[in-house]
């Protein structure tokens, strides 16, 4: 057999896209799996029959349930657009030259990242108590989070936008902290604010915070 021609078969769009769809598939089992039941009472074989997926298909394409609940984390992170969120973050704020329109334009992607990604962080943070696997995915979400918002930060104070006072690491805590899950939790979950009505708030509360 011609080994070009069959890697050629192997490579093929058909299977990338079947491929594709069952990973799909398989995160969307996981998620409502760990909404549904939690971290702990979740098994992979439970998400698999789901899925419509064999045990082994799962353990070849994530690695476990601690993997699953990292990919669907990274899933979410990207928010809901075909162009992940922190790089349409990236190109609006080169984009935009009006500080306050910037973080309304920030504070709409927070809302549409946390919509997904906070039910997420809510079954890990849960779990975390007793898993070292999700203590650590845990502790990795706020520190990449953390170092988001510093380099939005440092964007900030080179483009001259902050108000004269206000440092890389206070504005990089204060985005950070609009953007946590907790906040997210209380103002949407708990309390029944609108997607729009929180992100209004955190662009307003970060701009009254940082903005001259």
């Amino acid at each position: 057999m011609d080994p070009v021609k069959s890697r050629r078969r192997y490579d093929s769009p058909t299977r990338r896209t079947q491929a594709a769809r069952t990973r799909e598939a398989v995160l969307a089992a996981a998620r409502r799996s760990f909404l549904d039941a939690g971290y702990s009472a979740t098994t992979v074989a439970a998400v698999a029959r789901q899925a419509g997926v064999s045990v082994e298909t799962i353990y070849k394409s994530f690695g476990g349930k601690a993997a699953l609940a990292r990919a669907l984390y990274e899933q979410a992170l990207a928010g809901q657009g075909r162009v992940a969120a922190y790089e349409r973050s990236d190109a609006i704020r080169l984009e935009q030259t009006d500080p306050h329109a910037l973080m309304r334009a920030w504070g709409t992607l927070t809302a549409e990242v946390a919509e997904q990604l906070t039910p997420v962080l809510l079954i890990v943070r849960a779990a975390a108590g007793h898993d070292a696997s999700m203590a650590t995915l845990l502790c990795d979400s706020e520190n990449e989070r953390l170092e988001r918002m510093r380099h939005n930060a440092r964007f900030l104070t080179e483009r001259g936008y902050l108000r004269e006072g206000v440092t890389v690491e206070h504005a990089a805590d204060v985005m950070w902290t609009c953007s946590s899950p907790e906040i997210y939790e209380l103002l949407v979950l708990r309390r029944g604010w609108s997607s729009e009505q929180f992100a209004a708030f955190v662009a307003e509360t970060m701009a009254a915070a940082l903005l001259p």
